[in-house]
């Protein structure tokens, strides 16, 4: 036999390694190792297997010709060795060995290397309080906790879930419990907005709606404080505020690197635990490589590592490490923390850097807010967009775009480039002039994406004047602390009229686009005019117009009534 190379870890960069180093070296000695029985399954899909999409567990482990991803598989198909319910507990860098124990019979022995690869992956956060260990509050940590999750929902004994977390695996979990079994579900999230981080809260606002138009309950600065039980089982979860009622809890507070393995054999880790590896995926042993959740990658905007826990990354760097292990020279640069996902009726996306994450690097970041069709509109699937693209002011680069709309491709596709324009340091006329395929059904013929800079780039050169999104809420949330500003609304009279009726037109007034030109001399000239349209190009139309006449006493909000509508104001009529 050739090359001795052991990788600790079966479920995505590991077998993807594996596989590769098998095609590039026929004669290689590969060997797998997991503590699981259950190894190379898709765990990414595993709320889609509790939801019901996917019927049946196996299909997560299988291939794209229906063959399940086992010991015999591996064997059999790809000449690799795989050694299931097997736990690593340590490795000897001097003699290049492991000793691993079979967690069947309780035997240990030592296994010797050329090269090892460490995959092993992450473990979730488990909440500091009282009850976690009851039964009936489980993780999704892997495929036995999912298939043991979905059995208790298929025998009838859930009727009320509570999710804690309103990251993507919480929100993910929400909806398979309410979409297809109809638990009653409660989705507690600590901080002020869902997908804390990953996305700003405008677009978290607008997820957050639909979450709860479709009778998922959620409540938000809440955390919990005690998960209840009764004979050993979960009732409920206290947070500060609420007892809530649960048969099922689930505990979605994120994951960390499992490095301990590395950490015990002297390799470098970070001070967040993530393994710290080089563009090769080499630890700082150059015989150790290291792949998926387990390590941290460099971020292609703030050259920063940041742990971006995903299967994509995971395969990706499984290939990497793959290549160098088997002698071919491959760099695997870094990321920008692309992220998409479903709920219910609605896909949110991000890529890059949020808006608060930007301003905290350091960046004199804005963004650009609208809420575009996402094909053209005279095409009867058209559905509204809301983006916001994060740029610097100062160097007009373009440091992230996030969208959430209708559940279809048009914003995987928008995010899918915009991260490639990214990782090349594009800047906003980059993007405005980035070319997308265009027809009607897929698109408008001024691309979504290009809207978007073009927002930005007015911004940035000062022909746009816009008020922050926050701050107009705060407004119409006390309309007595700013008696000098006055909504200025452009769209149709029927459209505008609900809201003169509301608020008085002393606070809302009623002029359309097409007839500002005439009736201009009719607008106060003591008020700030907040310019209010559907999505916000009408209103920097009138704000050009007005501008060249001299009336400069006028703001506009962009993204205009298509966006409060999604995010649900209360204050609509």
């Amino acid at each position: 036999m050739g090359k001795k190379i052991v990788i600790v870890g079966g479920v995505a960069a590991g077998p993807k390694a594996a596989c590769r180093v098998k095609r590039l070296l026929p004669d290689a000695e590969v060997t797998i190792i997991d503590q699981d029985n259950l190894i190379s399954y898709g765990g990414c899909g595993i709320p889609y297997y509790v939801s019901g999409d996917v019927a049946d567990d196996s299909a997560l482990r299988s291939t794209s010709f229906h063959v399940v991803r086992d010991e015999n598989y591996f064997q059999n198909f790809k000449g690799i060795k795989t050694l299931t319910s097997t736990e690593v507990l340590s490795i000897d860098r001097a003699r290049k060995t492991i000793e691993a124990r079979n967690g069947l019979t309780g035997s240990t022995g030592t296994i010797a290397y050329d090269t090892l690869m460490l995959a092993t992956g992450s473990r979730p956060n488990i909440l500091p309080i009282p009850g976690v260990d009851l039964d009936g509050v489980f993780t999704v940590s892997n495929l036995h906790k999912a298939i043991a999750i979905k059995e208790r929902i298929a025998k009838g004994q859930v009727g009320k879930a509570v999710v804690i977390g309103g990251g993507a695996i919480g929100i993910e979990m929400a909806e398979a419990f309410t979409d297809l079994w109809g638990v009653e579900t409660t989705l507690i999230e600590f901080q002020s907005q869902l997908l804390p981080k990953i996305v700003d809260w405008p677009m978290a606002a607008v997820l957050c709606k639909h979450l709860r138009d479709k009778n998922v309950t959620v409540h938000l600065q809440e955390g919990a404080t005690e998960i209840l039980g009764r004979d050993g089982r979960v009732v409920g979860v206290r947070t500060k505020t609420r007892d809530l009622e649960a048969d099922l809890v689930i505990m979605a507070t994120g994951v960390r690197p499992r490095s301990e393995l590395a950490q015990q054999a002297g390799l470098q880790v970070s001070k967040s635990g993530g393994i710290v590896v080089n563009q090769r995926m080499q630890t700082s042993d150059p015989d150790i490589y290291a792949a998926g959740d387990c390590v941290e990658i460099p971020h292609l905007l703030t050259g920063r590592s940041f742990y971006a826990p995903l299967g994509s990354l995971a395969n990706r760097e499984g290939r990497v490490a793959g290549d160098n292990m088997a002698g071919i020279p491959t760099t695997f640069t870094g990321g920008v923390g692309s992220f998409i996902m479903k709920a219910f009726d609605v896909c949110i996306a991000a890529t890059g850097l949020s808006l608060e994450t930007a301003r905290a690097e350091g960046y004199d970041a804005d963004v650009s807010l609208t809420a575009p069709a996402d094909r053209a509109h005279f095409f009867p699937s058209q559905g509204i967009v809301c983006c916001m693209m994060v740029f610097d002011r100062r160097t007009r680069k373009v440091l992230g775009l996030q969208a959430v709309g209708p559940m279809n491709d048009s914003i995987s596709a928008r995010i899918d480039a915009a991260a490639a324009y990214l990782t090349k340091g594009a800047d906003i006329d980059d993007f405005a002039n980035l070319e997308m395929a265009y027809a009607p059904p897929f698109s408008s013929a001024i691309d979504t994406i290009n809207a978007a800079a073009y927002v930005a780039g007015n911004i940035c050169d000062g022909r746009l004047r816009t008020i922050d999104l926050g701050q107009f809420l705060e407004w119409m949330d006390d309309l007595s602390r700013h008696p000098d500003w006055i909504v200025l609304d452009v769209r149709h009279p029927q459209q505008a009229a609900p809201f003169v009726e509301k608020f008085g037109k002393g606070l809302w007034l009623s002029l359309p686009d097409s007839e500002i030109r005439q009736r201009y001399q009719e607008l106060p000239q003591d008020k700030n005019m907040i310019i209010f349209c559907n999505a916000g190009s009408r209103s920097y139309e009138v704000q050009v117009f007005l501008d060249s006449i001299g009336v400069k006493n006028n703001i506009v909000l962009s993204g205009g009534f298509n966006v409060l509508k999604r995010m649900g104001a209360s204050w609509l009529p």
